[in-house]
């Protein structure tokens, strides 16, 4: 599907019950192997029943260092976030609030990571959500990336 379509079934869902409250959440993952995939995906939360996501894979030369890759993550997210949120705005459905969910976490190995990742994110006007909060990208996207 393309990015058209995508954001057209998202508005989709949220115009058959347009009372509900919704969470737009956007969160990337990866899996380092020969090549290593990243999938970064979209979900459309109706909060309390339950929701729709997308996503997209895309192949990568390998990249070995987990710094790069969690960066790679959050900056694939924030691409996909700001396009979301500019297609929202033209067409005046901006309340949706659009959350980046990072497969980071103050455990294990990415835990030196997770000051600088949230700034990011925050930065640029996003919601930060880490481990073990994190679905979109540790459930969701993560799901896809083999």
């Amino acid at each position: 599907m393309s990015f058209q379509q995508v954001f057209e079934k998202i508005i989709d869902f949220v115009r058959e019950q347009p009372d509900r409250q919704y969470n737009l959440i956007v969160g990337s993952d990866s899996f380092p192997g020969e090549e290593t995939v990243f999938v970064t995906a979209i979900i459309i939360h109706r909060k309390g029943s339950g929701g729709r996501y997308f996503y997209r894979k895309i192949k990568h030369e390998k990249v070995d260092s987990l710094k790069l890759r969690i960066f790679t993550e959050a900056s694939l997210s924030l691409e996909v976030a700001e396009a979301l949120r500019s297609k929202l705005s033209e067409n005046g459905v901006s309340r949706l609030p659009v959350e980046i969910h990072l497969d980071i976490g103050k455990n294990g190995a990415t835990r030196s990571l997770v000051k600088e990742v949230i700034k990011m994110i925050v930065g640029s006007g996003y919601i930060a959500v880490t481990k073990p909060d994190s679905f979109g990208a540790t459930k969701v996207a993560d799901r896809h990336t083999n």
